[in-house]
C-alpha cells in the first residue's frame, strides 16, 4: 500500500517487509504471546536481513536511511498481523539517541548490535509520579569520589526489560554552572547490582513484557553517560521523543490496517442474506471511514517522518505529536469497527482480532496519552495559554 510521496525504494521496502510479516502472520505473535515467549525468530531475520537498523548510520552497520523507512517496516509488519513493539524503543529511540549524541566508543560499542538485532536495549523515562510531566523526574544521578555515577530512582511501564543487553535510563544530575537538575541519560546494562525489574501484571496480551524498575545506588562507570556531561539536555531527550511518537503512529496504523483488512474480507464472503453484508451501506461506509482516517493519519506519520530526516526537530516535534494522536484514534477505531462487522466471529481466537481491543488503546495512550498531545497543539502550535 505505497503512496504518491514514496520512491520506488519505499514501494519495494513495503513490499519486501510485508512478505516477511506475512510468513510469520497473527497467530506466530499471538501464541508466543500466551506462552510467555518473545518473537525471536522474526526479530532476528528482520536483523538479517536490514530492516531493524534502517535507520542507523551506515559506518556503524546500518543502512544509512531514516525515520521514513523505519516506519514503514514497523507498518507493513503490523498490517501482516505481527509487529515488533521494541522496534519503537531499540533501533528508534536507543539507536537514534546513540547515532546522534554518543561519544565515538558508544556508537561502535551498541550501534553495530542495534542494527543487526543481535542486540536490544530498552528505554527508561516514565515514573510512577512523574507520569507525562518529565519535569518531575526524580531519578537522580551524582558523582562519587572516583568519578563513577551512582543512579537512585524508579520507572514504571518500561517494555522488554527482560530481553534487552541495556537500558537507556533517563535521570538528572546537577548542572555544574547552574546548579539546577537537568536530563541525561545513561545506559544500564541488564545485571547491574542495583537494578531490579518486576513484571507488571497486564491485561494486555503481548509477547513483550513490561516493567516496574528499581535503581538502588546502581554504580556505572564514568562512560556510561550517554555524549559528553556539558552537552547532556532536553535535546538528546527529545531526539529520542519525537522518533518514538512517529514510530508509536506506525504500530496504530499497521494494527487498524490488519483489523481491517480482515474484516473487508470477512464483508465480501460473509452472505446471511442475497447479498455479501458488505454490499450493505451499514457495514461498509463505517470500513470505509476507517480506511480513510488510517490514510490521513499515514500521511502525517510521513510529514512527521520527512521533517524529522531533514533536521527540523521542531517541526517533527508537531507533526510527530500530530500523527501519534490521528493514528491512535485510528487504530482504535478501525478495530472497534472490524470486530463489529464480524459479530460474533471477532471476539474468537480464529479471526484474531479480540486480543486487539485492548492491543489498540496502547497507540492511543502511550507514549503520551491523545489529552497531552492536544495540550502539546493548543499550546505550541495555537499559543493558547497553560492550565497546568
Amino acid at each position: 500500500m505505497s503512496t504518491v510521496l514514496e520512491t520506488e525504494e519505499h514501494t519495494a521496502l513495503r513490499a519486501a517487509v510485508a512478505a516477511l510479516g506475512k510468513r510469520y502472520g497473527r497467530e506466530y505473535i499471538t501464541a508466543l504471546a500466551r506462552e510467555g515467549e518473545h518473537p525471536r525468530e522474526l526479530w532476528a531475520e528482520a536483523g538479517r536481513l536490514g530492516y531493524l537498523g534502517v535507520n542507523l548510520p551506515q559506518e556503524y552497520g546500518g543502512g544509512g536511511a531514516g525515520m521514513a523507512e523505519l516506519s514503514i517496516v514497523l507498518e507493513e509488519l503490523g498490517a501482516a498481523g505481527s509487529p515488533l513493539l521494541m522496534m519503537v524503543v531499540s533501533p528508534a529511540i536507543c539507536g537514534t539517541v546513540i547515532a546522534r549524541f554518543g561519544t565515538e566508543a558508544q556508537k561502535r560499542a551498541w550501534l553495530p548490535g542495534l542494527s543487526d538485532g543481535t542486540r536490544t536495549m530498552s528505554f527508561g523515562i516514565t515514573e510512577p509520579d512523574a507520569g507525562s510531566n518529565s519535569h518531575r523526574i526524580t531519578t537522580t544521578a551524582r558523582r562519587d569520589a572516583g568519578g563513577d555515577w551512582v543512579l537512585t530512582g524508579r520507572k514504571v511501564f518500561i517494555s522488554g526489560v527482560d530481553i534487552s543487553d541495556a537500558t537507556l535510563v533517563v535521570g538528572r544530575t546537577e548542572d555544574a554552572r547552574s546548579g539546577r537538575l537537568k536530563p541525561c541519560l545513561f545506559v544500564v546494562p541488564r545485571d547491574t547490582p542495583g537494578f531490579d525489574r518486576t513484571p507488571i501484571d497486564m491485561e494486555l496480551q503481548s509477547a513483550e513484557k513490561q516493567f516496574e524498575l528499581v535503581l538502588d545506588d546502581v554504580r556505572l562507570p564514568a562512560d556510561a553517560l550517554v555524549g559528553e556531561e556539558e552537552d547532556t539536555g532536553l535535546l538528546q531527550l527529545f531526539a529520542g521523543l519525537n522518533p518514538e511518537r512517529i514510530m508509536t503512529a506506525a504500530f496504530g496504523i499497521g494494527m487498524g490496517r490488519y483489523a481491517l483488512g480482515r474484516a473487508v474480507e470477512y464483508a465480501r464472503t460473509r452472505q446471511v442474506w442475497k447479498a455479501p453484508i458488505g454490499a450493505h451501506q451499514a457495514v461498509a461506509h463505517p470500513l470505509a471511514v476507517a480506511h480513510i482516517e488510517l490514510e490521513l493519519a499515514r500521511l502525517m506519520m510521513q510529514k512527521a517522518a520527512a521533517l524529522y530526516d531533514s533536521g527540523d526537530d521542531t517541526g517533527a516535534g508537531e507533526a510527530a505529536n500530530m500523527a501519534k494522536y490521528a493514528a491512535g484514534e485510528a487504530c482504535v477505531k478501525a478495530v472497534d469497527q472490524a470486530v463489529h462487522t464480524l459479530g460474533g466471529n471477532g471476539l474468537t481466537r480464529e479471526y484474531g482480532l479480540a486480543s486487539l481491543i485492548t492491543a489498540s488503546r496502547v497507540a492511543r495512550i502511550a507514549p503520551v496519552s491523545r489529552e497531552m498531545v492536544l495540550n502539546y497543539v493548543s499550546h505550541q502550535t495555537l499559543g493558547l495559554p497553560k492550565s497546568y
